[in-house]
């Protein structure tokens, strides 16, 4: 039984220092208002103030896609949208194949797009990072393209599964 893995997370460098700055200077605007005049804030609240800006900046790096290909199909978590793998069985697939694609001008960018909001024809993308995908044309019509950095292996183990199902 062969098996793909893999697992990606938001860590760009661009991304941490967008976060970064996008969070700093907020901060920075309350702490100046807040030294200029401390009866603006009490203490508690511009501390709770400062806490909410660094747990919710903080989240995006708890985000994860986390795929898998085996022998029942192709499984795949965006953490923290689903917390449990969500299965497509190769019954199901009319299509599967690695592509290359432009994340934002197909999908609206990365995580988890497009669909209702963006261009319907193209499906759905959950990605991280890039512009590789695995795209998946399942036989009710719908389509869904899965990022990966690991294209090689997943473009393999996809062609040994679709021999020995179809």
């Amino acid at each position: 039984m062969r098996i793909f893995k893999e697992e990606q997370r938001f860590n760009q460098l661009w991304l941490i220092i967008l976060i970064s700055i996008s969070t700093l200077i907020p901060l920075g605007l309350f702490i100046k208002a807040y030294l200029e005049n401390p009866d603006n804030y009490s203490s508690s609240e511009l501390i709770g103030l400062i806490s909410i800006f660094i747990v919710a900046t903080g989240l995006i790096f708890f985000v994860k896609l986390s795929s898998r290909i085996d022998e029942i199909g192709i499984h795949y978590k965006f953490f923290p949208i689903h917390w449990n793998y969500k299965t497509i069985k190769w019954s199901e697939i009319e299509k599967a194949y690695i592509r290359t694609y432009d994340p934002i001008t197909d999908y609206g960018g990365w995580g988890l797009k497009g669909g209702t909001l963006w261009n319907r024809s193209k499906g759905q993308a959950i990605n991280i990072s890039g512009d590789i995908g695995i795209q998946l044309k399942l036989k009710n019509g719908k389509k869904l393209l899965l990022g990966t950095q690991k294209q090689e292996n997943a473009k393999s183990i996809i062609a040994y599964y679709k021999s020995k199902f179809n």
